[in-house]
């Protein structure tokens, strides 16, 4: 089968949601599909064995002049017409720049795919809004739908409503509608999506996130990682909705009931956490044992201590549901260290873990984060590899042969 990708980015150190499309994209290559790559990454990133185009950027259109004097504003007279203009058209200039660049190169290609898949990051879906302009490709779209859109679409606390809703809401009707197919890496995020477009219940699979090949290029530790002592880990972007404060006042709990414990517990959050900068300045001067680093992390020096780390811990949000499958889950669950899910009940995460799965609180209950710690460090006390996850059946699902288990079968349904 020969697969068209129209992508975003492929530079796996923008964004978590680089680093999920990449890792699907060499999975389906290393499935043995024939892969061809159309990606607006605006550098010329190659993938080993794949063939990538860089979409180059229209520089000389009406809308790219536009787009430029909106920036010159914002920057240097902190005047911004964004909210007004988007109430008006919908999007930015720049987004409508970029996706016709995008519709451009496409209309130029020869290769002729039997599925085109089409897969964004963060809340721009570029990719889905060009290839809706190419009607000749909707036969065979499979449009990836990685996080819930419009922003309004979002659960509790992460909603809120801009001020182009209303065009995003029928521009997302319209992918719904003409895509012959979705995807979303959750289940519980393709039922979410169905409750507001019901077209996605009759096309929608799920392909998860992906654990990919990938060999760690520098073994070395950062100074403040001490393998031999027991690290609790977060590593990735501490939005605002996720909240730490719980696991730290778990971990205070803890040290309470455990205070010999505390020359061998360590703490560490990595990555940005601007949203609570102040809360965490304050923890770190009263707990030796919080190591806070308020900064991007290359994903090598990350998946290193995520694999030689006692507890890799995920954070989300205090809420009803969270649908979302985290991109760095399956780098977890490959790390094969015992995973602490502070999240809510209802969330894709528990869902994947199991409904035995012990490890798991609210991300606010510090008792029970407490008694995690605590029944996780004496395990750890007695030997490290009773830490182990050992969840082949996770491993399973998150590999090469489920993808291309899942590819061949709609294959073989005739749906593509």
């Amino acid at each position: 089968m020969k697969i068209l990708v129209v992508v975003d980015s492929i530079n796996i150190e923008d964004s978590s949601g680089s680093k999920a499309n990449v890792a699907l994209i060499k999975n389906l290559a290393e499935a043995g599909f024939e892969v061809f790559v159309f990606h607006y990454t605006l550098k010329n990133i190659q993938l080993e064995g794949i063939q990538c185009i860089a979409i180059t950027e229209i520089k000389y259109s009406t809308l790219y002049f536009l787009s430029r004097l909106q920036r010159i504003l914002s920057r240097s007279f902190n005047i911004s017409v964004a909210p007004l203009l988007e109430k008006i058209f919908g999007f930015s200039f720049t987004f409508f720049n970029d996706t016709n660049s995008i519709i451009k190169c496409l209309k130029k290609m020869t290769f002729e795919p039997d599925l085109v898949l089409t897969l964004s990051k963060g809340g721009s879906f570029r990719p889905h809004y060009a290839v809706l302009k190419c009607p000749e490709l909707h036969r065979n779209w499979m449009a990836y739908i990685h996080d819930p859109y419009p922003f309004h679409f979002y659960p509790r606390p992460y909603t809120w409503v801009e001020s182009s809703y209303k065009q995003k809401e029928i521009f997302f009707a319209k992918v719904s509608e003409k895509a012959k197919y979705s995807a979303f890496p959750s289940q519980l995020l393709l039922e979410w999506m169905g409750s507001f477009y019901p077209n996605f219940l009759k096309t929608g699979v799920v392909i998860p996130h992906q654990n990919a090949r990938y060999e760690i290029q520098n073994q070395d530790f950062p100074s403040y990682f001490d393998p031999l002592k027991f690290n609790l880990l977060h590593a990735g972007n501490l939005m605002k909705p996720r909240s730490p404060e719980g696991l730290i006042e778990g971990l205070l709990l803890f040290f309470d009931k455990n205070k010999d414990a505390r020359d061998e517990v360590r703490l560490l959050l990595l990555g940005p956490s601007s949203n609570y900068s102040a809360m965490l300045d304050n923890y770190e001067k009263i707990i030796p044992e919080l190591i806070v680093y308020n900064k991007s992390f290359l994903f090598d020096d990350v998946y290193n201590i995520q694999k030689n780390t006692s507890v890799n811990i995920i954070i989300e949000a205090k809420s009803e549901i969270s649908p979302f499958l985290p991109a760095k889950f399956p780098h977890c669950v490959e790390a094969n260290k015992t995973i602490l899910s502070l999240s809510p009940y209802l969330s894709e995460v528990k869902r994947l873990l199991g409904v035995d799965y012990e490890y798991w609180s609210e991300v606010d209950d510090c008792l029970k984060i407490s008694e995690l710690i605590e029944q996780l460090y004496y395990l750890w006390k007695e030997d490290p590899d009773k830490l182990l996850l050992n969840r082949v059946d996770l491993q399973d699902y998150l590999s090469v042969n489920y993808l291309k288990q899942l590819i061949n079968n709609l294959e073989n349904n005739n749906i593509v």
